[in-house]
């Protein structure tokens, strides 16, 4: 079996190579580079630790979870037991640190992939929106990271991502962004969202109220209807944006 092994520590790390001798082997220090090696090298089956600087294990399953073909996923965790008897519930496996070789045996024998019903239960379990978009274009994949994203737009059944120098194409629907990233971006159009620590300015024109964007040449407009939740969100910036030429 092809396993990838992810975990921030080197020694525990180590400690599930030692474990794993028979099968292939990958290993990854961060949710980021866990990803780059998972989309070239296709693995199925990943040991995610939990608790990792940046992106978690939580996010990183997610991620994960939106491949071709998902690895199945075990949870590393020095979680106490009520916090395993949760994921034990929403049948997905994990193990306990220090890794026990039977229970590790064990969980390879009966892990499977995670289903959209376990995909949801783990959103639950990470209630906090993701710090990076899994997008995957004629380049192959990319992580986005969320707080480079200057926009969303909706386009047909897609969702167009604005960020400085560039466009990607994501098949999600803009509610379900909206719902995930509300703290951090507003809708301005029934289909658009602005980060709002990216707003620099609001002008109303004889085409209708528009928005200027850091770093983006794009002017998006602003519905009417939009207008009053996009300058309440703008009054509540705690450090208003420095003024720039329109």
């Amino acid at each position: 079996m092809k396993i990838l092994i992810v975990d921030d520590e080197a020694p525990a790390r180590q400690r599930l190579r030692r474990l794993l001798g028979e099968h292939e082997l990958l290993e990854a220090a961060s949710g980021t580079a866990a990803i780059a090696i998972a989309n070239q090298a296709q693995p199925e089956t990943a040991l995610l630790d939990i608790r990792m600087p940046g992106m978690d294990g939580l996010e990183l399953a997610t991620h994960l979870n939106t491949m071709p073909t998902p690895p199945a996923i075990i949870f590393v965790t020095a979680y106490d037991q009520h916090a395993l008897k949760a994921f034990a519930a929403n049948a997905i496996a994990y193990l306990l640190k220090p890794v026990e070789p039977a229970r590790l045996q064990q969980a390879l024998l009966h892990i499977r992939n995670l289903r959209r019903g376990q995909l949801l239960a783990l959103r639950e379990l990470q209630p906090q929106p993701r710090s990076h978009l899994s997008v995957t274009d004629t380049l192959g994949a990319q992580l986005i990271p969320v707080s480079n994203i200057r926009a969303f737009q909706a386009t047909q059944k897609l969702v167009a991502i604005l960020q400085p120098g560039s466009q990607l194409l994501i098949a999600t629907s803009l509610h379900a962004l909206e719902q995930e990233f509300s703290a951090d971006f507003v809708r301005i159009h029934r289909n658009a969202l602005a980060a709002v620590r990216h707003i620099r300015a609001l002008r109303d024109t004889p085409a209708g109220y528009q928005l200027r964007l850091s770093e983006l040449s794009t002017l998006l407009p602003v519905s009417r209807r939009c207008l009053p939740g996009l300058r309440m969100r703008m009054k509540l910036v705690s450090t208003p944006p420095k003024p720039v030429p329109w």
